[in-house]
């Protein structure tokens, strides 16, 4: 989720679900260790609970890292082996880590060792074409004896050459029966789902079989949903009942985040899709998404576009 759940995405994100953990965009050990730490590392405490997602392969560069992250307060340090894009691959981390797991498993005993965050590890079901079950449960089996006990599982294989970002997330097919197996062959560990879960509906039966389940682009192409998640998974009454009022919460903190010089748009374009399927929706975004609107940076154009909804007619059939 690079360039999209930034602070300013998790902070809106908040506003629907007290409860979900929401996580960093992957952050890698050189822009902490040689760029700007507050930029990449600080965020709202009304945030919380936050995991920081770190890219590395080096043990001493990730253990430094995830100290940071436990001085700056995050709950979760999670290592990403499962990002496919060949800028990452040019880093030597994300995907083809897979096929050095004892590598990762040193990765991940060195910031079990630097912090007393728990040390999570996402990763995907194997690396290019050829499926191979073992492959992958060779990979856990390896990295669980540096100390991590939840992995986060996209049921797909990464394919390294030949297809985007975008694609890897939709071309490879889906393969939940291999995460159903390791939770079979490694009671003692936790396992959490995704990959083409695009409903409540579906969270609430993933749950049945896994400890947990991992939203990504549906929550964030379609944020509405996340305010359900609260009553659907915890059996509790979430922060948002109607849209107005996240509106509103939104506008207040877009003109707090404007004072330190923040420009509207960093914060709009996270929300577009707030109204999907609602009678003005379209007006909505397109107003969000005007340059001229945009740049007088005025968090009011939060309010007059919520209004282009919220008082259009309903339609029937």
């Amino acid at each position: 989720m690079m360039d999209w759940t930034d602070r300013h995405c998790r902070f809106f994100h908040r506003l629907l679900t007290r409860r979900a953990l929401l996580y960093t965009e992957m952050v890698t050990t050189g822009a902490l260790l040689h760029g700007d730490v507050p930029r990449h590392l600080d965020f709202d405490v009304r945030e919380q609970p936050v995991a920081l997602q770190l890219g590395g392969s080096e043990p001493g560069d990730l253990a430094h890292c995830a100290r940071l992250g436990e001085q700056w307060g995050y709950r979760e340090i999670n290592l990403n082996c499962g990002c496919p894009s060949e800028r990452v691959q040019r880093g030597a981390f994300g995907a083809c880590l897979m096929r050095e797991p004892a590598l990762v498993r040193d990765c991940v005993r060195a910031m079990a060792e630097a912090c007393s965050l728990p040390i999570t590890v996402k990763h995907r079901i194997g690396v290019d074409r050829e499926l191979d079950y073992s492959f992958v449960r060779d990979f856990v089996g390896t990295v669980c004896e540096g100390g991590a006990k939840t992995f986060v599982v996209h049921a797909r294989a990464a394919w390294l050459q030949g297809l985007s970002p975008k694609q890897n997330r939709e071309v490879p097919p889906l393969c939940y029966d291999f995460v159903r197996q390791l939770r079979r062959d490694f009671p003692n560990l936790d396992f959490v789902l995704n990959g083409g879960i695009n409903s409540l509906a579906a969270v609430g039966e993933h749950l049945r079989e896994f400890d947990g389940v991992m939203l990504g682009r549906e929550a964030y192409q379609n944020p509405w949903l996340l305010h359900e998640v609260d009553a659907v998974v915890f059996g509790e009454v979430g922060p948002a009942v109607e849209h107005a009022p996240v509106v509103a919460a939104l506008a207040e903190y877009a003109r707090g985040q404007a004072r330190l010089g923040v420009p509207l748009r960093a914060i709009s374009r996270h929300v577009l899709g707030l109204f999907n399927g609602l009678p003005g929706a379209r007006a909505w975004r397109r107003l969000l998404s005007d340059p001229q609107e945009l740049a007088r940076n005025d968090p009011a154009l939060l309010l007059r576009a919520a209004d282009l909804v919220l008082t259009a007619p309903s339609v029937s059939v």
